[in-house]
């Protein structure tokens, strides 16, 4: 997948402490399906205090630090969104 060859580290919280809601969103089943790329520019829009960061389906990850301003979208090998991406 382009774009994707690279994964990005996950983005610190603010403030070191995230459990406060930030942004009006925090879910989007609707992107379910959907290309990861145009899914990260809805995410992006909708919350303008997260960063999201796309992550490869093959590629196991579970971080234990939930931040409230960073959003993980895992992404087949087609290039979609094939879980509900949130905010943590």
């Amino acid at each position: 997948m382009r774009g994707m060859s690279k994964i990005q580290p996950y983005p610190p919280c603010f403030s070191g402490i995230c459990t406060g809601p930030l942004g009006s969103r925090e879910e989007w089943p609707e992107l379910v399906g959907q290309n990861a790329e145009r899914a990260k520019a809805v995410i992006e829009k909708d919350n303008q205090y997260v960063t999201v960061v796309l992550v490869p389906e093959r590629m196991r990850f579970g971080y234990t630090n939930f931040c409230r301003n960073r959003v993980y979208v895992q992404v087949n090998a087609k290039g979609n969104v094939f879980q509900t991406p949130m905010v943590g």
